[in-house]
């Protein structure tokens, strides 16, 4: 027997993404502009296309899968929560560039979203935590932050980011 939503019937599986919130919006950007150092918080960004954000040190190639980092903002209160923490972990603690808040990110993989009026990335993957976490978060750093690492995605077009953009998803090619 089959479940209602499972199985080979693609159409249910398009009418269940479709119910997912579609616009979100973001609520920090973030850049390195040296490796290991600190990131620095930025009320606005230029992403380039099939790159990285200006200013940042990322070495990224053409068509990568890894050009730009993305972390639901609804996790920082989860990681603080994780780690005996009364305030939301501060986003540039997390290495990650970009905080999206009113999205499920994990649900977008492999989808494209627009920020703003310019910007499309394609979500690529998950992005998973490194041992970093234990430096900069303390012991328990990394356990905290498993399932809650964020995205990475790639630069379809670039443009200015601003905090405060809209976070849009578009239709899928496939639909």
């Amino acid at each position: 027997m089959a479940f209602p939503f499972f199985g080979d019937d693609k159409s249910k599986i398009a009418q269940m993404l479709a119910t997912l919130p579609q616009q979100g919006r973001l609520e920090w950007i973030g850049i390195r502009p040296v490796r290991r150092e600190p990131l620095v918080s930025l009320p606005e960004a230029q992403a380039l296309t099939d790159a990285r954000l200006d200013g940042d040190h990322a070495r990224v190639k053409a068509g990568g899968k890894r050009q730009i980092t993305l972390i639901q903002h609804e996790h920082l209160t989860a990681v603080a929560g994780f780690l005996g923490q009364p305030e939301p972990v501060d986003p540039g603690r997390l290495r990650r560039n970009l905080a999206v808040s009113g999205l499920n990110l994990l649900a977008l993989k492999n989808r494209r979203v627009q920020f703003g009026d310019e910007v499309v990335l394609e979500i690529t993957g998950e992005c998973h935590p490194c041992s970093r976490m234990e430096e900069e978060l303390g012991p328990g750093g990394y356990n905290a932050m498993r399932g809650h690492g964020g995205l990475t995605a790639r630069i379809i077009q670039g443009g200015r980011l601003r905090v405060g953009d809209a976070v849009r998803v578009l239709p899928s090619e496939s639909a």
